[in-house]
């Protein structure tokens, strides 16, 4: 595959010696190879670079062709929903502890990164949704996520009530602990240790799974990614709604919360010979013999 990368932004979480130390390393590396890098105020101040331009997420958004994101697989999640606008390609270095998104090892970063900045990558492009908070007629939040939307209890430990309605038709009513809405990317995240489906990146497809439901028979159930799903608050003592779980917003009853498809995606770049079951069995033991 053709590689056009002549600018590449370096974003992620650099809190420790050993993430800023890495960020130098991969900077110059990057550097050497010819190509022009570009770093955030955040990544510049934590490792004191004055050498490399500086720019926000959003101008980077816009001046870029690749963005490399060191982290774990919640920083991923945070850039993903920050660039998704600008559709600049993703590859994760993984610095955490999971690296389901972020997939290239930080300890062979460099033979990795040399091949998918030479065109030997594999491109997935995954769906985002996007969701708001409606209280009346008023917008009170709307935000991007890439794994899930939960409704849930907030600081208490008492169930919430809310009704569910798909494209205008009512679903179920239900008691529970809430209710996560997850893309492909987020069912093998909340959605799958809440007892939902694992879903392929791939599949058109996003899956409401109740969180401890107050019912023997409430089960997840899978629709359409063009539908549009919506949850009314119905009672509760205190609730919230949460986007990734990175950013948050307090319900009241009568609040509704939609949820759609976002109209853009994410472009993931993986290494040459990346396999999502692979991934699965790695990362997550799934189909492991006891």
């Amino acid at each position: 595959m053709k590689a056009d990368f002549k600018t590449i932004a370096l974003v992620g979480k650099f809190n420790s010696p050993a993430s800023t130390g890495s960020l130098l390393r991969l900077a110059d590396y990057l550097r050497r190879r010819g190509h022009a890098v570009m770093l955030t105020a955040h990544a510049a101040d934590s490792c004191e670079a004055r050498d490399y331009p500086v720019s926000t997420l959003k101008e980077i958004g816009a001046q870029v062709d690749v963005a490399i994101v060191m982290g774990g697989d919640g920083t991923l999640l945070n850039i993903a929903r920050s660039l998704v606008d600008s559709q600049v390609p993703l590859i994760g270095v993984n610095q955490g502890r999971l690296g389901f998104l972020a997939d290239v090892s930080i300890d062979t970063m460099f033979s990795t990164l040399d091949e998918m900045l030479s065109g030997q990558y594999v491109v997935e492009d995954r769906i985002m949704l996007e969701a708001s908070v409606e209280r009346h007629e008023d917008v009170l939040i709307a935000s991007y996520a890439f794994n899930d939307v939960v409704v849930s209890k907030s600081t208490m430990g008492r169930l919430i009530e809310f009704e569910v309605y798909i494209d205008n038709q009512f679903v179920y009513s239900q008691r529970a602990d809430g209710l996560v809405v997850a893309s492909p990317t987020g069912s093998t995240a909340y959605a799958l240790s809440s007892g939902g489906p694992i879903l392929h990146p791939t599949l058109e497809a996003v899956v409401m799974v109740p969180i401890c439901p107050h019912t023997l028979s409430a089960r997840p159930i899978a629709v359409n990614s063009r539908s549009e799903i919506e949850i009314n608050l119905i009672h509760a003592s205190d609730a919230r709604v949460h986007f990734d779980g990175q950013l948050h917003s307090d319900l009241v009853v009568g609040d509704r919360v939609v949820i759609r498809r976002a109209g853009k995606t994410v472009r993931l770049l993986h290494p040459e010979g990346h396999n999502y079951y692979d991934t699965l069995r790695q990362k997550l033991h799934w189909g492991e013999k006891l």
